[in-house]
């Protein structure tokens, strides 16, 4: 139901396509996040017409509210949040991280404590399998331990070696057709960590790999460094997803090590909070010099926000706490995104990534 077209390199750089359960998604490509079954302030329309055709929701919060019984009503999840386009489900793996005071973990799950409620529950590869099957998600997730930074390398193996076992459950879990799983590599910064990880999940043969436990803490060169180390041992011939990593920065340097797809929070949760993305980089609306300032967010930009307002009422906008406000500014960011990412495609395409990526910083110094 999953199938990865490699169609162009530019070194490491990757230009293809996947075919996912009718869907056709052209690569490298970022996803959108849709936790709660929403990309904040938006429509599924809204983002499918930007051009995205695959978002990411997230299963330990789904499962909380509304749960799987009123999302299995609808007939899944595209059907709850009126998404035409593909999804991917989190296995509820970031949370065991996240929440780490509010959990407990052991060889058979994790028990938390619900950060809406207080009351217990309990996560293991089987019930998030299961919970990412009744939402009837295009891409599922292996239920996995996502590792904290900093951490020993003993700690650090044994988090992994978890991890693979829950790997193997989850696959073994495993009752769709369509329901495509994907292994999660980890390991933290040590290499031969990483390594021992992706031999282990390429043994259990699932069909997509993603690295996990990056964008934890540590720093964009160590981050760029686990990259250099296995982003192209990867298996060729399948989707490589890069989690929860998503500055444009962060994306272009991925992008040059051989990753496909990518999701982040950022560009919506920044939007909300006057972060606004640019090609000279990020501009904070929230500065007092944009009060009177006439122009567009930014003057090369054709999203309906830079096309039809200023700064200055954005600023205004903010100021008063308007939710027109979040709104313009996510639509501005996640079309910068999409726009971002289909100059990625084409740049590659062409043979030129390197130049796209010399004028992308270029841009940033001026």
């Amino acid at each position: 139901m999953i199938n990865f077209n490699l169609q162009k390199t530019s070194k490491k750089a990757r230009f293809g396509s996947i075919l996912l359960n009718g869907h056709n998604i052209e690569t490298p490509c970022f996803m959108p996040v849709g936790t709660a079954a929403t990309v904040k302030t938006m429509s599924g329309s809204e983002v499918g017409d930007f051009g995205y055709k695959i978002i990411l929701a997230n299963t330990f919060h789904l499962m909380l509210r509304p749960g799987p019984e009123i999302i299995n009503k609808h007939g899944g999840i595209h059907d709850f949040m009126k998404w035409n386009g593909a999804i991917i489900t989190d296995s509820g793996g970031y949370q065991v991280f996240s929440l780490s005071k509010l959990r407990k973990i052991t060889k058979e799950g994790v028990y938390f404590n619900s950060p809406i409620d207080g009351k217990k529950v309990f996560l293991d590869p089987k019930k998030s399998i299961w919970l990412q099957e009744q939402f009837n998600s295009d891409i599922i997730m292996q239920f996995d331990e996502c590792t904290p930074y900093p951490a020993d390398k003993k700690t650090t193996e044994s988090s992994l070696d978890l991890s693979l076992i829950w790997g193997k459950q989850s696959k073994d879990a495993v009752t769709k057709e369509k329901s495509n799983i994907f292994g999660i590599i980890q390991g933290g910064v040590y290499d031969d960590l990483r390594d021992k990880s992706l031999e282990g999940l390429v043994e259990i043969d699932f069909d997509g790999y993603a690295i996990g436990g990056l964008s934890v803490g540590e720093t964009s060169v160590e981050r760029n460094l686990v990259l250099d180390n296995i982003a192209h041992k990867m298996p060729v011939n399948k989707v490589r997803y890069l989690m929860g990593v998503g500055t444009p920065e962060d994306i272009v340097e991925a992008v040059l090590r051989g990753v496909d797809i990518f999701d982040c929070v950022i560009p919506t949760r920044n939007a909300r909070t006057g972060f606004l993305y640019t090609k000279k980089g990020i501009l904070k609306i929230r500065n007092a010099r944009y009060k009177d300032d006439m122009m567009p967010i930014d003057e090369d930009c054709n999203c309906y926000t830079c096309n039809n307002f200023s700064r200055s009422y954005l600023k205004h906008l903010d100021n008063c706490k308007e939710i027109l406000g979040l709104r313009l500014n996510t639509i501005h960011n996640l079309y910068y995104y999409q726009n971002l990412m289909s100059n990625i495609r084409s740049s590659i395409k062409a043979g030129k990534f390197e130049e796209f990526v010399k004028e992308f910083y270029d841009l940033r110094s001026n």
